[in-house]
């Protein structure tokens, strides 16, 4: 097993975050596996390198370790998504060649979300109705003399299903989400591209995430498909909500592992309320990340999405 855990740095790690990392990080090591650490910063507006040195701290004092990783290298490197550009090129000259791509002359206001890592498909929105691959010559040549295109991938028009070790069985329709963007006007990859190729290139075996990200499994095994590549085993984990009913998100910045160092929270205390509120104990109690590992099963982690709430959070302190 080869499992990982693959931050994007453009905010502060919360315990949402710490939460998908221990339980990615338990599922590795419980299997005697390998696992990687990987910096998603392929976009580059929003990430920074400080940020990225911070979740490094952050995981370390949470007892996570990693066999490879931006900070100790590897037989995989580079282990940061902007210093392997040409890796996307290079996959993205195998999707051209296949007839896999056209160019997309939508507005940019259209196209702004791509880069980042999403959370579900329905934070970009309806789905793309195919206005440019439909173009006859002409119109792109004429649409090309005004605006620099971005590039879509062509979805085909098979269902999509896969089992997933916590959500169980999936099915999409075909055509679920529309053609995506793979590479945008201005040049920056997008996320889906960058995590297949990377994911691949990286011998990652299992990919253990949040249930966000699941809608966004399809692209990706259609991709894994278009560029002749082995996916992954995938587990979706339920989420972490703050109090005000919405995702746990960088936004909720009490709730940062920086923030809980401060007010006094232990990294025991830390990882027995995330093993809890996971499922993996019957109540908080200090425990270090090493001693769940013996005991861990994915099949322990609670199906059902956590709120929390105010007297939830004050036992991390406490």
């Amino acid at each position: 097993m080869r499992g990982r855990f693959a931050p994007t740095p453009s905010g502060l790690m919360h315990i949402g975050n710490a939460r998908t990392a221990l339980l990615a990080w338990l599922q590795t090591r419980s299997a005697g596996g390998t696992f990687l650490l990987r910096m998603e910063d392929v976009d580059t507006t929003r990430s920074r390198p400080e940020l990225a040195e911070q979740a490094i701290a952050d995981l370390r004092w949470l007892g996570l370790d990693w066999d490879e990783g931006p900070d100790i290298g590897g037989d995989r490197s580079p282990y940061t998504q902007s210093e392997r550009i040409d890796r996307y090129e290079t996959a993205l000259a195998v999707l051209e060649r296949k007839g896999r791509l056209y160019d997309c002359y939508c507005s940019r206001a259209e196209l702004t979300a791509v880069a980042s890592a999403p959370h579900g498909l329905g934070s970009e929105g309806p789905a793309y109705p195919g206005t440019c691959r439909a173009l006859m010559p002409e119109q792109r040549a004429a649409r090309s003399r005004n605006k620099q295109p971005s590039l879509r991938f062509a979805i085909d028009s098979q269902a999509v299903r896969f089992d997933d070790a916590v959500a169980g069985p999936q099915a999409f329709l075909p055509g679920a989400g529309g053609d995506f963007v793979v590479k945008r006007a201005d040049g920056m990859m997008s996320y889906q591209l960058a995590v297949v190729v990377d994911d691949a290139a990286m011998g990652v075996t299992d990919v253990l995430r949040g249930a966000d990200l699941l809608d966004s499994t399809p692209r990706q095994l259609q991709l894994y498909e278009a560029l002749d590549l082995h996916p992954p085993r995938f587990a979706h984990v339920p989420l972490l909500y703050g109090t005000d009913g919405k995702r746990l998100a960088k936004r909720h910045g009490a709730l940062s592992l920086a923030a809980l160092r401060a007010s006094g929270a232990t990294p025991e205390k830390v990882v027995g309320w995330l093993a809890a509120v996971s499922g993996l104990t019957d109540s908080i109690e200090p425990v270090r990340a090493s001693e769940l590992v013996g005991h861990f099963s994915v099949s322990l982690v609670r199906s059902d999405d956590v709120q929390v709430t105010d007297d939830m959070l004050s036992q991390l302190v406490d």
